[in-house]
């Protein structure tokens, strides 16, 4: 190595010492005869001044040409800097280097933004020039902060008795919920790999295998519409256990969770984390990841309201709909256009209009205040534990509906109203999932989770009959109305999992193409077992603060699923395109 120290070690106690350092000008500065440099490396920073008196005289030229992020060699002997200047926001900031000698290893063009301070830069240039962007303090604190997350991970499931065991990337297309992205087998005309969407069948195998307890820090790949929380590739920290319940997989889980905010964050969370039925969850909070930072709980007010003159409460109630509301703190004040946009906020969501009463000290003030008695007013007044200046808002439809469009208000509700502490990390076990949805456009059963999710065994009655009322063994982790984790005890007999394909309209050939393997797994002493699989990025993201996974990945993709820096996907040659039998249409 060409240095003797970094550029974060050196203290006062090191005056005297002639040293080399190595890294990029952080920054220049002309002082009165004197120049300033501040070395940068990953470790810090530190300051080098070049008098041009004496011998100076020709090392004070090359300064002057010094550009910031030219990468440099610079040697000299560690002084303290005089009484007033030191600069206590650097961990060297008792002392800087009198340089002796300079080397420019590599100049520097003029940067498409700048790298020593944090500026607004379009996102498109960032990613163009990553490896600028990630020379700037806060990206490279985001990665070293993942880093070192995923060594906390590591140690404390190595302590736990887990096993760390690689799954194949190349492996069989199988629908688990997204589109595969698939590789053309140039060894085997006409057929394709698949990239994985989860290791989800291979660590089922591993159980049968007798690993007891594995876990991976896995890539996954999945061809689907991005937003902030969305990549074609994350990482996802995979477990699986055999020979466990829901309540040993929660005891893991929360205890890995534990470690990281406590080595990470000097966080102590409060466990066993609280749990919400998806039933519950739904009703109360309008989402099956509820933020619980703070309440504006949903409640339902049918049975309340359903019976007064105002015919649209009526009509829909009679009509097996549902009636709920919200009741927004202080804000009794909010004018009819500020009442109208909360009303176009809840139409995007399906909501025919949005009825509401002002609680004012004189009374329940509303458009619609005089189809409702007296006594059903106050009624509905104390079952929302409403205040004077509170906003109740309602919203009459079929549940869907009622549920999506308050869910949402509530959220945008909590984060105008200020509402959320953005320092709190509050979990949540969501449990007892459905074991299917009904796809109406499709006409037909898909699984809630994926279909090797086990069911809730007191349900099994109803596969043939209405699998709409099955229950699974499913559960998801949430942090600050985050899912950062999904996961479920698996199925692990043939006949169970032969009854899914069933339901799910997987035919017997189909699902012997498709996953003869692993039903034939199953008939060779298959453990009973679970899993969960946390999201990376997601908690990461989280823990830091920041708004997108992009943001703690070192080379994300676009909302687009473009690469700016490598321009990739790109195209290939006709050459390459003949070797994997493929003609382009």
């Amino acid at each position: 190595m060409k240095r003797t120290h970094t550029c974060g070690v050196l203290k006062k106690n090191d005056a005297g010492q002639a040293v080399t350092l190595v890294g990029w000008v952080h920054s220049r500065r002309d002082h009165g005869g004197l120049i300033f440099i501040d070395v940068r490396d990953r470790a810090g920073i530190t300051q080098v001044v070049f008098n041009p008196q004496g011998a100076g005289a020709d090392l004070f030229k090359e300064a002057e040409k010094l550009r910031c992020e030219f990468v440099v060699t610079v040697t000299g002997q560690v002084t303290l800097r005089p009484a007033g200047t030191e600069n206590p926001k650097l961990s060297t900031g008792e002392i800087e280097i009198t340089a002796t000698k300079l080397e420019v290893l590599n100049p520097s063009k003029t940067l498409p933004f700048e790298v020593a301070e944090e500026t607004e830069v379009n996102e498109e240039t960032r990613l163009k020039y990553r490896y600028l962007d990630l020379r700037r303090p806060r990206m490279k604190n985001n990665l070293v902060f993942r880093y070192k997350t995923v060594k906390v991970i590591r140690d404390y499931l190595d302590n736990q008795g887990f096993v760390e065991v690689e799954t194949p990337i190349l492996t069989k297309s199988t629908p688990e919920g997204a589109r595969d992205y698939l590789v053309p087998s140039r060894v085997h005309p006409n057929m394709f790999f698949a990239l994985p969407q989860s290791p989800q069948l291979f660590k089922q195998m591993l159980m049968v295998a007798g690993m007891e307890k594995y876990f991976q820090i896995a890539k996954c790949f999945r061809d689907e519409d991005l937003r902030a929380d969305r990549q074609p590739e994350h990482t996802q920290i995979d477990m699986e256990m055999s020979f466990v319940t829901q309540e040993d997989i929660f005891a893991h889980v929360e205890g890995l969770m534990s470690m990281i905010f406590q080595k990470m964050m000097n966080i102590e969370l409060k466990t066993p984390f609280p749990r919400l039925t998806y039933a519950e969850s739904k009703s109360k909070y309008g989402s099956d990841k509820p933020d619980l930072r703070f309440g504006l709980e949903i409640r339902d007010i049918t049975e309340i309201v359903k019976d007064a003159e105002f015919k649209v409460f009526a009509e829909v109630a009679k009509n097996k709909g549902v009636i709920r509301a919200v009741c927004a703190p202080g804000i009794a004040g909010y004018s009819r256009k500020e009442i109208e946009d909360l009303t176009k906020l809840a139409n995007e969501f399906g909501a025919k209009g949005l009825a509401w009463f002002k609680v004012t000290a004189q009374g329940m003030d509303s458009p619609i205040a005089k189809f409702f008695k007296p006594e059903v007013l106050a009624t509905l007044k104390e079952t929302m534990q409403a205040k004077e200046n509170d906003l109740i808002l309602i919203v009459a439809d079929v549940p869907k509906v009622v549920i999506e469009s308050l869910g949402r208000l509530r959220l945008y509700l909590g984060e105008k109203l200020n509402l959320i502490s953005k320092k709190e990390f509050n979990f949540l076990w969501v449990v007892d999932f459905p074991m299917f949805q009904y796809n109406d456009e499709e006409k037909r059963w898909e699984s809630e989770h994926h279909p090797f999710t086990a069911p809730n065994y007191d349900d099994v009655d109803y596969f043939e009959t209405d699998p709409g009322k099955m229950r699974s063994q499913s559960y998801d982790l949430v942090l600050n109305g985050t899912e950062i984790a999904s996961g479920s005890i698996r199925i692990h007999r043939k006949e169970i999992q032969e009854r899914v394909f069933k339901t799910l309209g997987i035919g017997a050939e189909e699902a012997q193409e498709k996953f003869g393997f692993l039903l034939e797994a199953f008939e060779y002493g298959a453990p009973p077992h679970g899993g969960i699989a946390p999201g990376l990025d997601r908690l990461v993201t989280l823990m830091l603060g920041e708004t997108s996974i992009r943001e703690v990945i070192a080379f994300p993709k676009t909302q687009k699923a473009i690469c700016p820096l490598t321009d990739a996907p790109g195209p290939v040659g006709e050459k390459q395109l003949r070797e994997l039998h493929i003609k382009l249409r």
